[in-house]
């Protein structure tokens, strides 16, 4: 692994040298306190460790729009399953992604295959470097941030909404989101420490997540609560200004879940790109707000006796929400196919990558409403 750049004097900041004035928000405060609460989480160095490059990029990459309670466990069925950077990327992307199922957004798992394969190829070491790792697939700027600073003690601002919180009521700042974010990567930059920077940008993390909540911030539990002027105004809550959510419109389609005489349930693949691309599905039609019922049946994948079943399938993604009606047909033993498709038995649904929307579909079908 590179060696760590030379250390500086404590806490001298990484961008602004000069020592914070009276009121000012310190580096050394969160540090402190961040001696004593730190998390204790599987991915994370214990003090005095140094940081597993590969285990803080797994991390960073599974955490990504997911809570850390989701990850945990995905987290260690991963480390089982490839404990190297190189046994990830030799692993076929087929059993990547079937790990992966049930974590959404399942772009980041060919991503992370793909990465893994750069990785490896190159040696098995990651840049150590925000450039350097920008350059890897799926590894957009937090991201080279976060591992540059944990992993490899370069003075970064890895800035995620946590962080944007936490600093964007530190600073009163009134710039909405998205457009407040290279403000507020500034401010954070001007506070970190060249000498901690990874147990910087963690601190700043655990504050977020532990303190500096989205409701209710604990304000005197907080190092920062003297110099945080939107606790001044009484207006903590209030921050980070953002634009209106947009509501997305809601789609509709039909799920077709044929089930063959020997207990094979048909399965096709989504294309690799898009939308749960990769991933295993039932046959659906397509995904639209003027959904028509009876259109819908010519995207039935065989010709056989539909019946709609009752209940309505419900999910819903980042941009819109969808309902799918699920209709099931029993077909013959020796039923082939169609192209592209093909029949997998009851009993080995568990090892398909299927997202959670399908599985939902196959609980409605196999199980009956709950």
């Amino acid at each position: 692994m590179p060696a760590r750049p030379a250390a500086a004097k404590p806490l001298t900041s990484a961008a602004s040298p000069a020592k914070p004035g009276p009121g000012e928000a310190k580096a050394a405060d969160l540090l402190r306190w961040y001696d004593r609460h730190r998390r204790e989480l599987p991915w994370r160095a214990k003090p005095g460790e140094t940081a597993d490059p590969y285990r803080v990029w797994l991390s960073e990459i599974m955490l990504q729009q997911t809570t850390i309670a989701a990850v945990r466990p995905f987290y260690a069925r991963f480390l089982e399953l490839f404990p190297s950077v190189e046994a990830l990327a030799e692993a076929p992307v087929e059993t990547v992604m079937g790990a992966w199922a049930g974590l959404g957004y399942y772009s980041r798992a060919r991503n992370l295959h793909s990465c893994a394969k750069a990785v490896a190829a190159a040696g098995g070491s990651f840049p150590d470097t925000e450039a350097g790792l920008r350059t890897l697939p799926g590894i957009g700027p937090y991201t080279a941030a976060a591992i540059a600073a944990i992993a490899f003690g370069r003075p970064a601002a890895a800035v995620d909404g946590n962080v944007e919180r936490v600093v964007s009521r530190l600073r009163e700042i009134e710039t909405l989101l998205p457009a407040a974010r290279p403000e507020i990567r500034d401010a954070v930059l001007a506070l970190v420490p060249l000498d901690r920077p990874g147990d910087f940008a963690q601190a700043l993390m655990d504050l977020g997540a532990t303190i500096c909540t989205p409701r209710r911030p604990a304000c005197a539990l907080c190092p920062w609560m003297e110099p945080c002027r939107a606790r001044a105004s009484g207006q903590q809550e209030l921050f980070p200004r953002k634009l209106p959510k947009r509501e997305g419109v809601l789609r509709r389609g039909a799920a077709f879940v044929a089930l063959r005489a020997d207990g094979a349930v048909l399965l096709g693949t989504r294309p690799p790109r898009g939308l749960l691309g990769g991933m295993a599905e039932v046959p659906t039609s397509a995904w639209a707000p003027d959904y028509d019922s009876a259109a819908a049946m010519l995207d039935a994948p065989l010709d056989a006796r539909w019946r709609r079943l009752a209940g309505t399938v419900r999910h819903v993604f980042t941009h819109f929400p969808l309902e799918l009606a699920v209709l099931s047909a029993r077909v013959a033993r020796g039923t082939p196919a169609p192209d592209g498709m093909r029949w997998t038995p009851r009993e080995k649904l568990a090892q398909e990558p299927l997202p959670n929307v399908m599985k939902k579909v196959l609980a409605l079908a196999l199980d009956g409403p709950p």
